[in-house]
């Protein structure tokens, strides 16, 4: 009796699902908001002992399709392989006429958003988001944007600035770069007139004051940040950029319940909600059919954006 009750025993344990090994690929170079997101999953995964080893690889290019495709060919059924991406990869997917789209893949949960925010570099002698739309007014092509790639959060948010400030869209002058880390470089060195990027990847340099911040896209004025919305300054202009997380295709139902659940301790473990503390993220999360029916609005929502701002034909 003992020995078939250790058997069974060692049968159950047997049967038990092994934690996975995931390989999250951040589709953007190093220093954006993907890789930050990658990053802060894989410490939180490890730390809270989810998955024992966390590997993330860097695949940049063409707002996130180069590694989308990558991904989505190299990965089906794996269900150890992870992807993060978001609003600036349903613009990219359109404006690239990308082959593969989100619908190629497994989406699992929506993690995090956070507003976009309008930057000049210290040294600007724009001193606030009125100076930046009299000089756009001005002379629309004289005014240079950096921001990630074209058809994301960020050229929408100078699209819709542009839109709403009677500018039109097609005459901005948007130089896009494909991670984050590249984008800064060029606004603090001077190389454009003001920068566009989610909060969180400006607020070290304004605290440093070497970034002076103008406006964020909140409906409101977001505690603890210096600055007025652009609806405070005239401009009908609200947008959130979120970031999402997907698993590969032709997983099976009892693989992705296990990937959703993975992902579903890791973001009411208290270590994911400091994080976003600290980082400044909103927690947006999502998950199971809601999230799947959210993306496909989110989808039709930005495409007909894209078409209004020109991006799009």
């Amino acid at each position: 009796m003992k020995q078939f009750v250790l058997a069974s025993l060692f049968a159950g344990a047997i049967a038990l699902p092994a934690a996975a090994d995931y390989t999250i690929i951040a589709p953007a170079n190093p220093g954006g908001g993907w890789d930050q997101t990658a990053r802060t999953m894989q410490s939180v995964l490890q730390e809270e002992g989810i998955s024992p080893s966390v590997q993330v690889q860097n695949v940049p290019g063409a707002g996130g399709t180069i590694g989308l495709a990558q991904f989505a060919s190299q990965n089906k059924g794996n269900a150890d392989a992870l992807i993060v991406g978001g609003y600036v990869m349903v613009g990219a997917i359109l404006t690239n006429n990308s082959p593969v789209s989100l619908a190629d893949v497994t989406p699992i949960a929506r993690l995090t958003g956070e507003y976009e925010a309008i930057v000049v570099p210290a040294a600007s002698p724009i001193q606030d988001i009125n100076g930046l739309i009299e000089a756009l007014k001005a002379d629309p092509g004289a005014v240079s944007w950096a921001g990630g790639s074209a058809g994301g959060t960020d050229h929408i948010a100078v699209g819709l600035i542009a839109k709403a400030a009677g500018v039109d869209p097609t005459k901005i002058n948007y130089i896009a770069y494909s991670g984050g880390g590249e984008a800064l470089a060029a606004i603090l060195g001077n190389q454009v007139t003001a920068g566009v990027s989610s909060l969180g990847e400006f607020q070290e340099q304004v605290k440093a004051g070497t970034l002076r911040l103008l406006a964020t896209t909140a409906p409101e004025r977001i505690e603890g940040i210096d600055a007025p919305t652009l609806k405070e300054s005239g401009l009908d202009v609200e947008l959130q950029n979120w970031r999402m997380v997907a698993a590969a295709p032709g997983l099976s139902d009892e693989q992705r319940a296990k990937v959703t659940a993975d992902i579903e301790t890791m973001v009411k473990s208290a270590n994911w909600q400091k994080q976003l503390a600290d980082k400044g993220w909103s927690d947006t999360y999502l998950s199971g059919d809601a999230f799947t029916e959210q993306l496909q609005k989110d989808v039709t929502s930005t495409e007909a954006i894209l078409k209004d701002i020109g991006l799009v034909k």
